[in-house]
C-alpha cells in the first residue's frame, strides 16, 4: 500500500529511536531526504505526497545501513559543523559538536589577532575547525594540515564547497614530526589530534570502531602521543605570543596541561564543553 513521505519519515524515526539512535528525528530526515534525492526544503514541501516504490526501497535500504551501524554522515556523504555543510568520507572523522568549542576559541583568538593572522588547523581531517575559523574570522588565512593524503583531498573539496579558496589551503603534514620550514609561522595553532588509547579502540561503539578511520582515533598506548609531539616539536611554528589550542579526551586535561608547561607554554586556560567535560586547553608560546 502506498505511503506518504510523512508516514515514511515517521516510520524511519520510530525504527531509529527503537535502535537507541540519538537525534533520531534529524537522522530520519537526513536519510529520507538523501534516499529520495530531495533537499530538506523539498522534503518538507512534499511530506503529503505519496512515495514511489523505487524511492521507498532506497529509503529502506539506506535505513538498513544505518541500523547496521554505519553513521548517517558517511551514508549521505556530508555533515554540518559550525553552520558549514561539509563533504565527509570514511577517510575523515565525522565532525562532532564537542569540537565546536575548539573552533569557537580559535575564532575568537583569530579575530583578536586581527588582519593578516595566520591559523593552522593541525590534524585537520575534514578541515572543519580551520574552515569554521576562515568563515568567521575573514581577516585571517588558514592552513589545513593532515598526514593523510585522502584527508587532504577532503579538505580541498570543503575549501571549494565553502567558497573559501581565497583564505584557506590544505597541505600534507605529520603532527608527529617537526614542521617543515616552508609552512611558515602562525598566530594560532588549533589541533584536534587522535587521542583514544590504542587498547580502548576495540571497545568503541560499532559506528566508530568499524567505520571511522583508526588513523584519526589512535593516540598511542595512553592516548597522549600527539600531545607530546606537538608540544615538543611545533612550538617553533608559533609566533611569539601565539596560541596553541588542543581538544582533549575525557580525563586528559591535566596531563596535557602538564605537557604544555614542561615545554614552556604559558597562560594555560581550560574550557568545558556543553556537557561539562573539560574539552579544550589553550596556552601561549
Amino acid at each position: 500500500m502506498a505511503t506518504t513521505y510523512n508516514n515514511l519519515y515517521l516510520d524511519v524515526r520510530r525504527q531509529l529511536k527503537a535502535a537507541g539512535v540519538d537525534n533520531a528525528q534529524v537522522e530520519a530526515r537526513e536519510l529520507v531526504g538523501y534516499a529520495a534525492e530531495k533537499t530538506r526544503e523539498e522534503l518538507l514541501r512534499d511530506m503529503p505526497l505519496y512515495v514511489s516504490d523505487p524511492v521507498e526501497k532506497r529509503v529502506r535500504d539506506t535505513v538498513a545501513r544505518r541500523l547496521a551501524g554505519e553513521p548517517v554522515a558517511y551514508i549521505i556523504g556530508e555533515w554540518e559543523f559550525y553552520g558549514l555543510e561539509l563533504d565527509i568520507s570514511q577517510d575523515v572523522l565525522i565532525p562532532r559538536m564537542d569540537t565546536e568549542l575548539l573552533a569557537e576559541r580559535a575564532i575568537l583568538l583569530a579575530r583578536q589577532a586581527g588582519e593578516g593572522a595566520r591559523v593552522l588547523d593541525l590534524c585537520a581531517g575534514s578541515g572543519c575547525v580551520g574552515l569554521a575559523v576562515a568563515a568567521n574570522a575573514p581577516d585571517c588565512s588558514v592552513v589545513l594540515a593532515d598526514c593523510s593524503e585522502a584527508a587532504v583531498r577532503v579538505c580541498k573539496q570543503n575549501i571549494r564547497r565553502c567558497g573559501l579558496t581565497a583564505r584557506a589551503a590544505a597541505v600534507l603534514a605529520d603532527a608527529l614530526e617537526p614542521p617543515q620550514p616552508n609552512l611558515g609561522s602562525f598566530h594560532i595553532l588549533a589541533c584536534n589530534p587522535p587521542y583514544i588509547p590504542t587498547g580502548d579502540i576495540p571497545g568503541l561503539d560499532v559506528s566508530v570502531r568499524d567505520y571511522e578511520p583508526h588513523l584519526a582515533l589512535d593516540g598511542g598506548p595512553d592516548g597522549l602521543d600527539f600531545y607530546r609531539a606537538v608540544t615538543a616539536r611545533w612550538g617553533n611554528a608559533l609566533r611569539a605570543g601565539g596560541a596553541l589550542l588542543f581538544e582533549v579526551g575525557i580525563g586528559q586535561i591535566g596531563k596535557v596541561e602538564l605537557l604544555m608547561m614542561e615545554h614552556g607554554f604559558k597562560d594555560i586556560k581550560t574550557y568545558q564543553d556543553t556537557a561539562g567535560v573539560w574539552r579544550v586547553v589553550e596556552a601561549t608560546a
